[in-house]
């Protein structure tokens, strides 16, 4: 793609976020744009307590906050009182686009990105979306009518959008791309992590399927994130087994834990299934049942039915369960081998790149900002 506009009028006004894993792949978006264009300016919206307070200004971006909340999921008074707050933030959206002037804006996901991508549609300014799940969140199923482009992760996800829909995966940090693999690698590597704040039941299970599986598969390796609530406890139990293990509450590395594992034992959030899948790992899947519209589920299947992971859902989970499922890719390494091809083939390993090229694509649109 050609230069939009000149690098240093180019302005991206990335927003989303919240407590899901949205902002991750905002992120990726804001280092791709930095890499191409090192005089662009980036500003990301969010709000004050999604996980981009933290993670946006340790990246080193500028970020904003405006006054919203979710709807869906609450209860009735916080529904009422959310829907209070959306004429703030409509005013503070717009006073933030007046302010920047972005070329384009990408909403990311996440409540936060509905007041300033309605706000760049009335004021003209180019918007797109970037969908992460299978199943469309409601935020961006009511934005797609105003925005100009939708970015989808999923073949399953296009429908929902029509014409807007451009299939593009999601972004992911480039050493996904550069994981080997370990075919024929010793010994047999058990990866299991239930997202940044780990997951009880998933490491409840785990911990029931190593000591059925201990005895008869003694050089099975364990690299297990069990976030800050459950460590002690789960880095006891492995203690008291005697296992050749690595536990820790959260890994800053996890593509060399992802080089490190034969196979996965995890949830199913769009980021993390777009990690797996660049990286061509196999993996046993447990949705995370709580998630919006069961979205988590939707993910999974869509990865099951390219055989490319297996699904076990949360109600069914259980050590006996799981140890049967590790010993049969124990034994099968085959199996294993072809689950990974198939992942890997679904991974989309330059998502970052054509979501940038489509920004760019649409700064160069007229759409002033008046």
């Amino acid at each position: 793609m050609g230069q939009p506009q000149t690098a240093a009028s180019f302005r991206v006004l990335i927003a989303g976020g919240g407590t899901g894993g949205h902002i991750y792949p905002g992120i990726a978006m804001a280092r791709e744009i930095r890499r191409r264009h090192p005089a662009a300016e980036i500003l990301f919206v969010g709000t004050v307590r999604g996980l981009e307070m933290r993670i946006v200004p340790a990246e080193g971006f500028r970020l904003e906050t405006i006054t919203v909340s979710g709807l869906k999921g609450s209860g009735l008074l916080a529904q009422v009182k959310s829907l209070l707050k959306i004429p703030k933030s409509l005013f503070e959206a717009g006073r933030i686009l007046r302010r920047f002037q972005p070329s384009v804006v990408v909403g990311v996901g996440g409540y936060p990105s509905g007041p300033p991508v309605l706000m760049a549609a009335a004021m003209r300014i180019p918007a797109m979306l970037q969908e992460q799940n299978a199943l469309p969140g409601l935020t961006n199923r009511l934005l797609a009518r105003v925005a100009s482009k939708v970015a989808t992760a999923f073949r399953e996800g296009e429908r929902y959008f029509g014409s807007k829909a451009i299939l593009t995966g999601n972004p992911v940090r480039a050493e996904f791309a550069r994981v080997p693999d370990r075919a024929g690698s010793e010994p047999f590597t058990l990866l299991v992590f239930g997202g940044s704040q780990g997951a009880q039941p998933i490491n409840h299970s785990v911990l029931e399927a190593l000591s059925i599986l201990k005895s008869q598969f003694p050089s099975l390796k364990v690299i297990h994130q069990t976030g800050e609530r459950d460590y002690p406890r789960i880095k006891e139990a492995y203690a008291a087994m005697s296992l050749h293990a690595d536990v820790r509450p959260f890994f800053h590395d996890i593509p060399q834990q992802f080089a490190s594992a034969d196979l996965l034992v995890c949830r199913s959030g769009a980021t993390t299934l777009a990690e797996i899948t660049v990286a061509g790992k196999a993996a046993i899947l447990v949705p995370f049942p709580q998630a919006a519209d069961d979205h988590q589920r939707k993910n999974a299947e869509a990865l099951a039915r390219a055989g490319a992971a297996e699904v076990v859902l949360q109600r069914e989970l259980n050590g006996s369960i799981l140890a049967e499922r590790i010993r049969y890719y124990f034994e099968h390494r085959d199996a294993l081998q072809e689950m990974g091809k198939n992942s890997r083939a679904l991974g989309r390993p330059d998502a970052t790149e054509r979501i940038v090229d489509l920004l760019e694509e649409l700064s160069r649109k007229p759409g002033p900002l008046h």
